[in-house]
C-alpha cells in the first residue's frame, strides 16, 4: 500500500533529525551538570559561651555547630565522623544537654553554653571521665572518644536526674546503671575499633566512684 506523500521520509531526512535529537540531549545533559547559581551567603553573628568562654564570630547561617567549633574557633577536638547524625563523634554538651553537632546549626545556639571535649579536662588534670577511658583502655584509635566521653558524661547525669531510656520497664522509676541501661544509652556513639566493653567498664567505674 502507497503512504501518503506527507508520510514519506527520505535516508537523509532521518539522518538530520536524527543529530539534530542527538545535538539537543547533549546540550541537554551539559546543561544538567552545570551548577545551578547559588544565592549569597547570609552572614550573621553567634554567641556562645563555649567551655566557659564568651566566643562570639560571624558565620553563614548554614553552618553547622560542628564546623563552628572546628573551623571559625579551632577546636578541633570535637570530631566529624559520618556527618549525618548516626556515628556519634561529634557529640558536644548544649546546656548540659549531648546533641550530635553535625546535626545542628551554629545560629540556632546562639547564647548557648557548649561543651566540648576540650572543657572537660586538661592533659595536666584529665576529667574523671577522662582518666577512667584511659585506665581502661576505652579509646583505641581514638578517633570516636571525644563523642564518647561526652556521651557517657552526659548518660551519668541523665541517670541522676532519673530520665527513663527505651530499655526502662517502669518510667516513673528512678533508672538503675545496668549493663542494657548503659549500652542503650551509649548506642548512637560508634566504635569501629569496638572498645564498647573497655568504654562500658570506665562509665561504670565513675558512676560507682560518685555514688
Amino acid at each position: 500500500m502507497d503512504r501518503p506523500e506527507e508520510w514519506r521520509v527520505s535516508r537523509r531526512g532521518m539522518l538530520v533529525g536524527s543529530s539534530a535529537t542527538a545535538a539537543a540531549m547533549s546540550l541537554k545533559k551539559a546543561d544538567a551538570r552545570r551548577p545551578l547559581p547559588q544565592p549569597p551567603a547570609a552572614m550573621v553573628e553567634v554567641a556562645l559561651s563555649v567551655n566557659g568562654t564568651l566566643r562570639r564570630f560571624t558565620t553563614d547561617t548554614r553552618t553547622t555547630l560542628l564546623d563552628a567549633l572546628r573551623e571559625e574557633l579551632k577546636l578541633t577536638g570535637t570530631k566529624k565522623g559520618c556527618d549525618h547524625g548516626q556515628c556519634g563523634a561529634c557529640t558536644v554538651l548544649v546546656d548540659g544537654v549531648r546533641i550530635n553537632s553535625c546535626l545542628t546549626l551554629a545560629v540556632m545556639h546562639d547564647g548557648d553554653e557548649v561543651t566540648t571535649i576540650e572543657g572537660l579536662g586538661t592533659p595536666d588534670q584529665l576529667h574523671p571521665m577522662q582518666r577512667a577511658f584511659v585506665r581502661h583502655d576505652g579509646y583505641q584509635c581514638g578517633y570516636c572518644t571525644p563523642g564518647q566521653i561526652c556521651s557517657a558524661v552526659a548518660v551519668l547525669d541523665e541517670i541522676a536526674a532519673g530520665v527513663p531510656s527505651h530499655v526502662a520497664n517502669d518510667l516513673s522509676a528512678k533508672p538503675q546503671l545496668s549493663n542494657a541501661e548503659l549500652r542503650e544509652r551509649m548506642s548512637g556513639n560508634i566504635c569501629r575499633c569496638g572498645a564498647y566493653s573497655n568504654i562500658a567498664e570506665a562509665i561504670t567505674e565513675v558512676a560507682e566512684a560518685k555514688g
